[in-house]
């Protein structure tokens, strides 16, 4: 029997090792370096540091890569984490939807065995058990010195440009910084924006959030352009870039912007592609330019409707 329970506790530590293994070499495959430290894109300053436990103290080892994963692709900026008990002991709670982040625990045990010649010795085992942890902006109602983000130090003050930050929240649009992508996630239905101060410029910050918002005005329930195929379809995938991409450069042009834009590493890719759609179609360039102004049309209704209001 202790044989037995000894080959499932070596498969179970095989298995956590593949598991993980796997993911980081997906992480290598689309080109994330998960031992890269988040928060180093553009003009970003301030300290880095390693993930955080609740108490303050570093997480180390593999632990490390796993949750300076986690804080890249989910767009955390706070680098500490705890388990949901810790969160209850501290009066606080996950917010209801949450999910979790996987870290490891390794350490040894020691155990009394007979040997063959009936003396007790005593001998050490490895073990390895998976728990999950939470980012503390995934907790509400943290006590103070609990939910603090990594502070800006030493940034130079961003002269933000206030109508159009005011055009952008009048669209209602859930936008969450963090990270160093910038996405829209249909399920969430949510903005995904680096730190403002990552990028070059500001106009180049609000670009990328006009791209953003564009994608976000075709969502099914605002102007239903068919987004089911993005994540599967490289050729519909570079379509409705390239949409963003039009609806983006009028809305500059509406809202007085002229960016110096960095060539964003995910479009290199869908160059080919749009030559491909351009060669094979030559009405697209129509298609895609009036469903982009249809979607910067859309946006600036927003802006219609809080006029009455204020009104």
């Amino acid at each position: 029997m202790g044989q037995d329970n000894k080959r499932v506790a070596q498969e179970g530590r095989a298995d956590i090792h593949a598991k993980i293994t796997d993911r980081i070499i997906a992480a290598l495959e689309a080109g994330v370096r998960p031992w890269v430290q988040p928060w180093n894109c553009g003009h970003l300053k301030g300290p880095i540091t390693r993930p955080l436990r609740h108490n303050g103290e570093s997480y180390s080892g593999i632990n490390v890569l796993l949750l300076w994963s986690e804080t890249v692709s989910r767009g955390f900026r706070s680098p500490m984490w705890m388990t949901f008990r810790q969160a209850l002991e501290l009066g606080a709670h996950v917010r209801k939807g949450e999910t979790g982040s996987t870290v490891v625990y390794a350490n040894r045990v020691t155990k009394s065995e007979t040997a063959d010649n009936g003396d007790e010795i005593e001998r050490e085992f490895p073990f390895l058990r998976t728990y999950t942890v939470f980012n503390v902006e995934q907790i509400d109602d943290l006590p103070e010195g609990h939910s603090s983000i990594v502070p800006d130090v030493g940034k130079p003050a961003v002269n933000r440009i206030a109508a159009v930050d005011a055009f952008f929240a009048a669209t209602g649009a859930f936008i969450r910084h963090g990270g160093s992508k910038a996405y829209y996630a249909p399920g969430s239905d949510m903005i995904q924006m680096p730190p403002i101060e990552a990028f070059r410029d500001l106009e180049s910050y609000y670009a990328t959030l006009a791209h953003e918002e564009v994608h976000w005005a075709g969502a099914s329930h605002r102007l239903n352009r068919d987004l089911s195929r993005y994540a599967k379809d490289r050729s519909e995938r570079a379509r409705e870039e390239l949409i963003a991409e039009l609806g983006a450069s009028f809305l500059c042009a509406d809202l007085g912007i002229v960016p110096e834009l960095e060539p964003r590493l995910d479009h290199a890719s869908y160059l080919g592609s749009w030559l491909s759609v351009l060669q094979n179609d030559k009405r697209y360039i129509f298609q895609a330019a009036a469903q982009a102004q249809r979607a910067v049309s859309y946006l600036h209704d927003f802006q219609i409707s809080a006029c009455r209001v204020v009104a």
